[in-house]
C-alpha cells in the first residue's frame, strides 16, 4: 500500500500512521464494527427467512439451519478478529472482552432460537 507523504517508515504502516490518516483512533470504531456485524447477521437472517418462506421447494428447512449456523460462525469469527485487531496494543483491549462475548452470545442465542422455532 502506498501511503501519503509523511506516513509510514520502511514501507509499512503502523496503527499510529493509520489513525493519523483517518483522524480517529482505530479502537474508537468498536461501535461501528459491532453495528456492521449485527447488520450483517440480520441481513443473513433475512435472506434465509425469505428463501425458506417464499421458495421452500428450493431451500428446505435443513438447508436453512445449516446456512444460518455456518454463516453465523463465519461472521462471528470475523467480528472477533476485527475487534481484536482494532484494540491490539491498547489499554482498551481487556475492556471490550465483555462486549465481544455478549454480542456473540446474543447472536448465537438468536441463531439457535431461530433454528429451533422459526425455520422448522
Amino acid at each position: 500500500m502506498t501511503l501519503p507523504k509523511g506516513f509510514g517508515s520502511g514501507g509499512g504502516a503502523s496503527s499510529s500512521d493509520v489513525s493519523k490518516m483517518i483522524g480517529r483512533r482505530i479502537e474508537n470504531y468498536i461501535g461501528v464494527i459491532t453495528g456492521v456485524f449485527v447488520g450483517c447477521w440480520l441481513g443473513t437472517w433475512g435472506g434465509v427467512a425469505v428463501a425458506v418462506t417464499y421458495y421452500p421447494w428450493a431451500y428446505p428447512p435443513p438447508s436453512a439451519h445449516f446456512a444460518l449456523t455456518v454463516l453465523t460462525i463465519i461472521e462471528s469469527i470475523g467480528y472477533l478478529f476485527c475487534v481484536k485487531v482494532a484494540t491490539e496494543g491498547t489499554d482498551k483491549a481487556k475492556t471490550y472482552n465483555g462486549l465481544i462475548a455478549g454480542i456473540i452470545a446474543a447472536i448465537s442465542v438468536g441463531t439457535v432460537l431461530t433454528d429451533s422455532f422459526f425455520f422448522g
